[in-house]
């Protein structure tokens, strides 16, 4: 028992408003479900290897289908991942997530997108992120492996919080973007790509602190089904990234 994974009862008191109210017969006790989602999630099992203490591998699986669905695990996130006071400066970067045959094999219909690309690594995932000053994660972009930083950061603009500076690498050495954060009133922290005819400055000392950014890719990176991707569908995997989120940072 001391390997499982168990859910805190006062965290679990903190994110339970945020769960869908259920229908007819009473579900499955929330605290035993979601700890054993995580369970599984952290240490890459097959959901069929989820230890019985857990309860049926198949309740475990559903529940996270469904809720993923619902946009639950993302909610809590959301809800959960606010800057603290000393949010003046946020970070932004993006990593690569391997993905498994199993979650490449097939074509995945409908609308929404698989998340999966081609690079030089082979098939994989980036995962763009914004975070605070602490190496927190508040806000998540998942998108194929050869999108380039630029476009991710097009995509986390809006959802930008406020913010006196930015530390971001040379990926994210872009004019547009350099004046879209200053409309926003946002401090660029962003070495200069080499050869720039008008390069920008930017304070090393400050950019010292991007290392708590890499820092939160180990430490996600640590949940093996993180990082290696199983699941086909996107939304799917990135509810996956929610709820280490949560439970590694904001719980």
């Amino acid at each position: 028992m001391s390997h499982l994974f168990w859910l805190d009862l006062q965290n679990l008191k903190r994110i339970q408003h945020l769960f869908p109210k259920p229908r007819g017969v009473a579900r499955s006790d929330d605290r035993k479900v979601l700890s054993g989602i995580s369970h599984v999630i952290r240490n890459g099992l097959r959901w069929r290897d989820a230890p019985a203490e857990y309860g049926p591998h198949k309740t475990l699986y559903n529940r996270f289908v469904r809720w993923s669905r619902l946009g639950v695990f993302a909610r809590i996130f959301r809800e959960l991942a606010q800057p603290g006071p000393d949010g003046k400066t946020i970070m932004i970067d993006s990593t690569h997530l391997k993905a498994h045959r199993t979650a490449a094999s097939l074509s995945k219909g409908g609308l929404k997108p698989r998340a999966i690309g081609r690079t030089k690594g082979g098939l994989n995932s980036k995962l763009n992120t914004v975070c605070d000053g602490r190496g927190r994660p508040l806000t998540f972009f998942l998108s194929a492996g050869q999108m380039s930083d630029a476009k991710g950061a097009l995509a986390l603009l809006g959802s930008l919080p406020p913010a006196k500076i930015l530390l971001g690498d040379k990926g994210y050495d872009a004019d547009w973007f350099r004046e879209a954060l200053a409309e926003r009133g946002i401090a660029a922290c962003i070495p200069a790509h080499r050869g720039r005819r008008d390069p920008a400055s930017h304070d090393p000392c400050m950019y010292r602190k991007r290392h708590r950014v890499e820092n939160l890719f180990a430490r996600l990176k640590d949940w093996r089904r993180i990082a290696t991707r199983y699941d086909r569908c996107g939304e799917l995997f990135l509810s996956a990234i929610c709820i280490a989120a949560t439970v590694i940072f904001w719980l």
